[in-house]
Parts: C-alpha cells; sequence; structure tokens
C-alpha cells in the first residue's frame, strides 16, 4: 500500500511538529501544566492561525479538505512533545459530531468558532458507573414542548476547565442501557444549572466532574436525530480512538529515543548498560513495537470512512494491539532508567503516565477485545 503523504499534508506535519519543537521543550511543559490555567491559550490561538485546528475540516465546512490523515499526523506530533492542548475533545469530538450530523445553522454558529479556536469544546459521555458502555447513561434530557430539561453527572471530562461548549450525551427515552433513547446536545458552559468540580489529571491534563440540573435546552442544541444517537457517538468515538492510537505513536518514539540515550550514557562497572546483550534485545522489541503500533495507527486511520462494522473492527484491533505495546514500551523505559525514572525530574516518567492513561483512553485492551470478538462473530 501507499504510505506516502501528500506535499499539503506534509506541510501539515512539518508545521505542527516545528511549532511543538519550540513550544514544548520539557521544562517549559511543566511550568505549564503546573500554572493555574494548566495550558496555553496564546499557543491554542497560533494553531489556529496556523490552520492546524481546521486541517480535517472539508472546504465546505469552512477547513482546508482535510481529514482523519491530518489529525493522525497532527496527533503524532502532539504525542512527541506531551502536548496537553484539548486538539480531541475539541476538534476531533466537538467538530467531528458537528461535520457529521450538525445543521447548516449549527456549523455555522459553532463550528466556525472551533476552526478559530475561539470555541473549545469538550466531550462530556462516560459516566461514573458507565464503563466504557456509551449507551449507559443515566444522564437524562426530557422533552419539555419542543425543548429539553438537562440532568445529570458526568465523569472525568477531560478539557472541560478550558472549554466553552460541552457535547453531552444524554437519554431521551428507553431504560438505561437501551441502545435506543441516545441522544446528543451541545451544552454552553456557562448555561444556568451547569456545575464544574476541576482537577488535574496524572499526565498532566485538566478534567472536570460536571453536574446538569434542570439545565433547559432549545430544541436547535440536538444534533442529529432524536434517540438515535449511538451511532453517531459510535462513529465520532471512534474517530477519538483513532487519533489517540496516532499520539501513542509519537510518545512512543521519544520514549524509545529517550531510553536509547540513557543506555549510552548509563554506565555499570564502567561499560555503558547499552552494550549488555539483554538491553540490546529489550530495546529491539521496544523498536519492533513502536513500527507496529505505527502500522496499525494507519490502518486505523484509513478504515475510519469505512462501513461501520469495518471501521469498528479495526479501531478495536489497532486499539487494542497500540495498547499492549504502550504498556509494554513504557514499562520498558522505567525498568531500563530504574527507580529515578518515576521521577519528576526525567522526562521518560511523563511519557510513561501518557502511555498508560492512552491504553485506557476510549476503551481500554480488554473493553475492545471484547468488541472486536462481539463483531466477528456476528
Amino acid at each position: 500500500m501507499d504510505f506516502n503523504f501528500t506535499d499539503e499534508q506534509n506541510m501539515v506535519r512539518d508545521g505542527i511538529s516545528r511549532l511543538i519543537r519550540e513550544q514544548y521543550e520539557w521544562d517549559t511543559r511543566r511550568e505549564v501544566i503546573e500554572s493555574e490555567a494548566g495550558w496555553r491559550p496564546e499557543l491554542w490561538a497560533q494553531l489556529a492561525e496556523l490552520g492546524m485546528l481546521a486541517a480535517p475540516f472539508s472546504e465546505e465546512d469552512g477547513g482546508f479538505g482535510g481529514g482523519p490523515t491530518e489529525t493522525m499526523l497532527i496527533m503524532e506530533e502532539f504525542g512527541k512533545g506531551l502536548a496537553v492542548e484539548p486538539f480531541v475533545p475539541s476538534v476531533v469530538c466537538g467538530g467531528g459530531f458537528l461535520k457529521h450530523a450538525g445543521t447548516a445553522a449549527q456549523k455555522e454558529e459553532y463550528l466556525g468558532g472551533i476552526i478559530s479556536g475561539e470555541m473549545v469544546f469538550a466531550f462530556a459521555y462516560a459516566e461514573p458507573r458507565g464503563r466504557y458502555d456509551l449507551a449507559d447513561l443515566q444522564t437524562t434530557a426530557k422533552a419539555d414542548g419542543g425543548d429539553y430539561v438537562l440532568n445529570g453527572h458526568k465523569a472525568v471530562v477531560i478539557g472541560a476547565p478550558w472549554a466553552t461548549h460541552f457535547v453531552v450525551t444524554a437519554r431521551t427515552s428507553g431504560d438505561q442501557r437501551d441502545a435506543g433513547g441516545v441522544s446528543v446536545f451541545i451544552v454552553a458552559k456557562n448555561a444556568d444549572g451547569v456545575s464544574l468540580r476541576d482537577y488535574g489529571t496524572v499526565d498532566g491534563r485538566r478534567a472536570s466532574e460536571v453536574y446538569f440540573e434542570n439545565v433547559k435546552l432549545s430544541g436547535d442544541a440536538l444534533i442529529g436525530d432524536a434517540d438515535n444517537g449511538l451511532p453517531l457517538v459510535e462513529k465520532v468515538v471512534d474517530e477519538a480512538t483513532a487519533a489517540v492510537c496516532a499520539e501513542a505513536t509519537g510518545v512512543m518514539k521519544v520514549t524509545n529515543e529517550m531510553t536509547l540515550d540513557y543506555s549510552r550514557q548509563r554506565k555499570q562497572f564502567g561499560t555503558a548498560i547499552g552494550s549488555f546483550q539483554v538491553l540490546q534485545h529489550r530495546m529491539a522489541d521496544m523498536l519492533m513495537e513502536y513500527e507496529q503500533s505505527v502500522s496499525m495507527s494507519y490502518l486505523a486511520t484509513i478504515k475510519l470512512d469505512e462501513d461501520d462494522a469495518t471501521r469498528k473492527q479495526t479501531v478495536s484491533s489497532s486499539k487494542v494491539r497500540i495498547g499492549q505495546s504502550a504498556r509494554f514500551i513504557g514499562q520498558n523505559a522505567i525498568q531500563t532508567h530504574g527507580g529515578m525514572g518515576m521521577t519528576d525530574e526525567l522526562a521518560v516518567g511523563s511519557y510513561f503516565k501518557r502511555l498508560s492513561i492512552i491504553e485506557g483512553e476510549f476503551g481500554s485492551v480488554d473493553h475492545h477485545m471484547r468488541r472486536h470478538i462481539k463483531l466477528n462473530a456476528a
């Protein structure tokens, strides 16, 4: 297969790579995540100015005519720098719902704001008891004439402290775990009845517990069809899963490079530990895991526009393989560095933490293994 990128895609990769190198030195990142804000709105504006927030969208939607491949390239570079900016919550998820099912009025009102960076979306879908079941919803949106009243609690909403709007999944009919009866809404963060409890995550990002108490929504807040939102949610979550898989490959690449450099510098018995055959074999295995992950990331990306069954199977198989590789590379990197690898002074510890979170983000290895088996049996 041809894995060469177009000139435009190479320009996207070069542009974001240069920005990450310049803006995400290790000490700078530590200062950012330890700051009160936890991110840099000025860098988000710079990403918008460079067209990175527009790269995945069609020209009809105000973008640059790109798609999943552009997202993959951007997220890989994000992974190399451990960037915390909310590209997946806002552009991939928020923008994804709008481009797939938004009305012309919704696209005009919101999608332009996402592309310009003036609006930041967060995806509020997970619930405390829901695990990875996207249909397991206790959050409800009760019809009130042509409008809705939203009540519920969403857990670990990544990027919520920085958001201006939420995309929220809620049950509009049926029982708690029914596939039918799921709907998707746009909710302004400053709407009456919305409250947040913010906190930092182990990998340096920010998240919130988001509570909705009798939040009144107009009928225009509904994205797609009422009661039939689950297929749309699954599609956007698969796209987000492919995006974090691409991010993982960037994290793995730098983790491997740091481990190799350390093995050349660290000496025992007067000899660099990189000369020990057992560690050479270990780092060769780490390289193989990385290369296989890159191939699976490419596969997941190019299958996102296929039929639902193919997309789901490919994304799940990719997440399984990349999740396994993330654990192998992260754990072996820490073991090679020794106890100091987990300290804040060494960057490798933060790369390990991000790989550990990615392993479970948008579904763990076990979840996607079960999903793949179920799809194959169907």
